[in-house]
C-alpha cells in the first residue's frame, strides 16, 4: 500500500462569477454554501470541499476541442438520468455532444453555466 502524501481538502474551480456557479453546484450536489466572499465561495461542511474562485479573464473549455480542453470535470452519480438532466438544464447547464463510447447511454456530458464539463452517470449503487 502506498503511503499518503496528503488529503484532498478542496477542489477549486476558476470562473467569472463564483456566486452563480456555486449556487448551480449547491443545487446539483445538495451541498450547502459554507463561505462566501467577493472572490471565493465554498460548498460542503466536510472534506473535500468544492470552491469557486473568481477569474475575470477565464476562458471556458470548449470540450471536446483540444485547443481549449475541459480543464476539470466532476462525475455525478444519479439514480434517474432523465430527471437529473431535466433539473440540471433548468439550472442553466447545457448538454454537450453525446459520448460515442457509451452505447448504453449510461452517462451524459453537460457544461455548467461557466462552461466547465461535468457528467451525469447512472449510480453504481443502484
Amino acid at each position: 500500500m502506498r503511503h499518503m502524501i496528503g488529503r484532498l481538502h478542496t477542489i477549486a474551480i476558476d470562473c467569472p462569477d463564483p456566486d452563480a456557479l456555486a449556487d448551480f453546484y449547491a443545487e446539483l450536489l445538495g451541498l450547502p454554501v459554507t463561505r462566501r466572499s467577493r472572490q471565493w465561495v465554498v460548498l460542503g461542511e466536510g472534506w473535500p470541499q468544492v470552491a469557486f474562485q473568481r477569474a475575470p479573464d477565464h476562458k471556458p473549455p470548449a470540450w471536446p476541442d483540444p485547443e481549449r480542453p475541459q480543464q476539470m470535470h466532476l462525475d455525478v452519480w444519479v439514480e434517474d438520468i432523465e430527471a437529473a438532466e431535466e433539473r440540471v438544464l433548468a439550472l442553466g447547464a447545457s448538454r454537450l455532444a453525446v459520448a460515442e463510447d457509451d452505447p448504453g447511454d449510461l452517462f451524459r456530458v453537460y457544461a455548467d453555466p461557466a462552461g466547465h464539463p461535468f457528467c451525469l452517470e447512472y449510480s453504481r449503487d443502484t
